[in-house]
């Protein structure tokens, strides 16, 4: 059986959000599960940076064309994406496979705290 690439500490950041999601159930805006999400990462010795801007570059251009924010990278190798949406859908999916690609990361963690049970997805590039 392979084994998923970063296993260890996509597990400790979806641990971490099911913690948040225990303790602050569904209904608040995303910034506050991040806030949450944070101080779980910290503490289980994740290093990470919250809303890096990356520039997005077209074709040849040498300017950008404008900037993304990711909630998270952490350990320099997983971006994870936040929602507080009923359900997620395919927008948000293609939100995540284009910041891993702005980012040029391989693996993203897109999680929703809006319904009443925490969902998330693996992806990988």
């Amino acid at each position: 059986m392979e084994k998923l690439k970063h296993k260890d500490i996509t597990e400790k950041i979806i641990g971490g959000a099911f913690e948040v999601h225990k303790f602050l159930g569904n209904g608040f805006q995303e910034v506050i599960y991040q806030r949450a999400l944070a101080y779980e990462m910290r503490m289980a010795d994740l290093q990470f940076h919250r809303e890096i801007e990356q520039e997005i570059f077209y074709k040849e251009l040498e300017e950008p064309i404008g900037t993304r924010r990711a909630d998270f990278v952490v350990e320099e190798k997983i971006l994870v994406e936040l929602k507080a949406v009923k359900e997620l859908d395919d927008d948000h999916l293609a939100q995540i496979l284009n910041y891993l690609k702005a980012y040029k990361l391989e693996v993203g963690l897109l999680i929703n705290f809006g319904g009443k049970s925490l969902k998330f997805k693996r992806v990988v590039l």
